[in-house]
């Protein structure tokens, strides 16, 4: 990863944590799904990072949304352990030839089709881990599935909504 990548890498982050922060603490889609847009940065983080960079950055940031959302840990355990799986679930779904060095996982470059196969189950990993220590012992094992896969729904819809209208679709030359 050159200079110029890693500085459009750590705005996008700082600008989707600071988003998350100002505007989507208070966001409930009928008091259920809930909008984690902030793990789009984690998620659109280039292939071949290798792991003790992708689980820092995502401690890191987990760490600063915990900060302003007062939830001692849970966004930084939760989002950490999203990162940790991410390399094995690029690799199990990784096409025969495999990636590209220059690959982004992003949607432009990938397709709504593998972009979705690949952040709805991180998501909802995110969000199980999520819920599952928000709600210990009160929620119940289907208030968490539910609020899980609702709030994973709606992020995946909303980070599909933010690709489609910010990020540009790389030129291929012909």
């Amino acid at each position: 990863m050159n200079f110029k990548n890693f500085i459009s890498y750590t705005i996008l982050i700082l600008f989707l944590g600071v988003i998350q922060i100002i505007f989507l603490k208070n966001l409930a889609l009928f008091g259920v799904a809930f909008c984690f847009l902030y793990l789009l940065g984690i998620l659109n983080l280039p292939i071949p990072i290798s792991n003790v960079p992708l689980i820092l950055i995502s401690f890191g940031l987990g760490l600063a949304v915990d900060v302003f959302y007062d939830t001692i840990g849970i966004h930084t355990a939760s989002v950490t352990l999203m990162s940790f799986l991410r390399p094995y679930w690029l690799k199990a779904i990784s096409p025969t030839g495999g990636y590209d060095d220059s690959a982004k996982p992003n949607l432009p470059e990938m397709g709504i089709v593998w972009y979705t196969s690949y952040s709805f189950p991180l998501i909802f990993a995110f969000s199980l881990v999520f819920f599952t220590a928000d709600q210990w012992g009160s929620g119940g094992f289907f208030g968490v599935v539910y609020k899980s896969l609702l709030s994973s729904i709606f992020t995946v819809v909303l980070s599909i909504i933010v690709q489609l209208l910010f990020f540009k679709r790389r030129r291929e030359i012909r």
